[in-house]
């Protein structure tokens, strides 16, 4: 027994070490497309002030969100898209059966649980390669994170300073995961993933390791891979 706990304590480390070399490599690649783009629309800028000069002031703007008049970003909406409910399995975990909608968006959302555990989301997800929050977040960035394959941790006053911190050393040591206080939750302490969420008694619950091994970059991620850095920036 103590065999097999060590070779899948070791296969776990070299999972994390993977996913940071991976994480590393990614913001590297993310900092030079940046900067690639940064020097291509200085000159998009430079060309196009030269076209609106040529232009002339005497013409109205009639369509300023696109050649059509129509928005061409980001869909503005209040709704999270979700439709189902959530089923509780006998571990304890709750899992949403139904539909999660993906569409970004760039106002609050009404999400019909808390926290959210999926739906229309901001565009900007929240750092999330251990990064550890004294303040609430946004729902709309958590969820992007989710999206891309983390677990979330919240927790309400009502947790005990013991737990918080046990959980902080786990989350921070942890690539895909954040955590962040949660006033309007059901306990003071809960963990989310993409459709999945579940209460914990205390950071020593055998639920917490269990659903960080489930769900950490997990079957139930939509966007495996994606970043968990360069978004919200504490």
């Amino acid at each position: 027994m103590g065999s097999a706990n060590n070779s899948n304590s070791a296969a776990r480390k070299a999972r994390i070490e993977e996913m940071r070399r991976a994480e590393r490599s990614r913001a590297r690649r993310n900092r030079t497309l940046v900067v690639a783009a940064s020097v291509v629309v200085v000159a998009g800028l430079v060309v196009g002030g030269v076209v609106l000069a040529d232009s002339g002031s005497g013409k109205k703007d009639t369509a300023a969100s696109g050649d059509n008049g129509k928005d061409t970003g980001d869909v503005n909406s209040k709704s999270s898209g979700d439709s189902g409910h959530f089923t509780t399995g006998k571990d304890g975990v709750r899992t949403w059966k139904g539909t999660l909608a993906r569409t970004h968006v760039t106002t609050p959302v009404s999400y019909p649980m808390q926290p959210p555990v999926g739906g229309n989301h901001n565009p900007v997800w929240a750092d999330c390669n251990g990064d550890v929050y004294t303040q609430q977040l946004h729902d709309e960035n958590a969820v992007h994170s989710l999206e891309h394959g983390a677990v979330w941790v919240t927790y309400t006053p009502k947790a005990a300073k013991a737990d918080i911190e046990a959980l902080s050393a786990k989350v921070k040591k942890t690539p895909y995961s954040l955590m962040s206080p949660y006033e309007n939750q059901a306990a003071p302490l809960m963990l989310s993933a993409w459709g999945h969420q579940v209460a914990v008694k205390s950071a020593s619950d055998p639920e917490v390791n269990k659903f960080f091994a489930d769900f950490v970059q997990g079957p139930q991620t939509p966007e495996p891979g994606a970043s968990c850095t360069g978004g919200v920036m504490k």
